[in-house]
């Protein structure tokens, strides 16, 4: 069990890094947030002795100890050292700039100059964020040692950006932990995501149009996958790659019919009016044995009540 009271999170400002700022200061650890100095979110950050923010863009963040210093300099509250660093700061997640090849290769540059930095900073342990686009298509709960085929772009340097990052964290005497994240959803989560644009759309009283919802699929709310993240820093094996989910798979449209029986019950869904994608993901359910043996984890919120949290 490693000693955990001072940690680094670069973007921290979504659904995942909102929800584990908050688990860390409910363990009394310290929190460092990098945050891009033009980002329009930095508001959600909450305002605590026990989080700093240190403004630096990806593009630059392998100088990030200059500014780390520079903030101490300025006489901000800045932990002398860290004991890890978690990188979730990743540029071109949704849409067409997935597939935007060059700057898929930049986020996995990007990501070897933050596990740089982090050793730069004198840190410990990295964990790196990965993504179930890692898998591509497949018919089985997933696993660290499924096979992996990437059929987006995002994917294919989540996959690089892990497997390069073991390499360098080796060089560099460094711990790594790698995690493939499935579908989270939670406050502050995006709002292309299907959770939070149905919760929109039947606020607003327009009818959703979804697929038919037969993919099964594995949804965990951030604040558990938020205490995941947590125990893989304070148990997780290193060089190990950790797959984060609930564990349990249900069909989509149940999900759907469930958010839509809690925010307006009655309302109407046309199921069936978008069509499959061409290359569709029809099963994506995560197997959490192996992070639940290794770190304890266990989800605890019903996706009903993580629902009505987000409410």
């Amino acid at each position: 069990m490693r000693r955990i009271e001072n940690v680094i999170i670069s973007g921290p400002t979504g659904a995942i890094g909102m929800a584990l700022i908050d688990e860390l200061i409910s363990k009394d650890i310290n929190v460092t947030c990098v945050v891009n100095p033009d980002s329009k979110r930095i508001d959600r950050i909450r305002e605590s002795d026990k989080v700093s923010i240190v403004k630096c863009d990806l593009r630059d963040i392998k100088n990030l100890k200059k500014y780390i210093d520079e903030a101490r300099e300025a006489g901000d509250l800045i932990p002398k050292s860290y004991d890890a660093f978690y990188h979730f700061a990743w540029m071109n997640t949704f849409g067409e700039g997935r597939n935007d090849i060059s700057a898929q290769m930049d986020n996995v540059r990007y990501a070897m100059d933050a596990i740089d930095a982090a050793s730069d900073l004198g840190v410990k342990l990295f964990i790196g964020a990965g993504s179930q686009a890692e898998y591509g298509r497949s018919n089985e709960a997933l696993r660290s040692d499924t096979p992996v085929f990437p059929e987006n772009g995002y994917g294919i340097a989540k996959l690089a950006a892990g497997q390069f990052g073991k390499i360098r964290a080796c060089q560099l005497d460094m711990e790594f932990i790698w995690t493939r994240v499935l579908s989270v959803y939670g406050p502050f989560d995006g709002e292309k995501t299907l959770v939070q644009s149905m919760i929109s759309k039947l606020k607003a009283g327009v009818i959703p149009e979804t697929t038919r919802g037969e993919q099964i699929w594995d949804f965990l709310y951030s604040k558990d996958c938020a205490r995941a993240f947590y125990l893989i820093a304070k148990n997780g094996k290193n060089m190990k790659t950790y797959v984060i989910g609930s564990g349990k798979g249900r069909p989509l449209r149940e999900y759907i019919e469930e958010i839509r029986d809690t925010v307006s019950s009655g309302a109407m869904i046309n199921f069936g009016a978008i069509p499959y994608a061409e290359k569709q993901v029809m099963y994506l359910v995560a197997d959490i044995s192996e992070l639940r043996r290794d770190t304890g984890f266990v989800p605890e919120v019903e996706f009903k009540d993580g629902i009505k949290s987000m409410l």
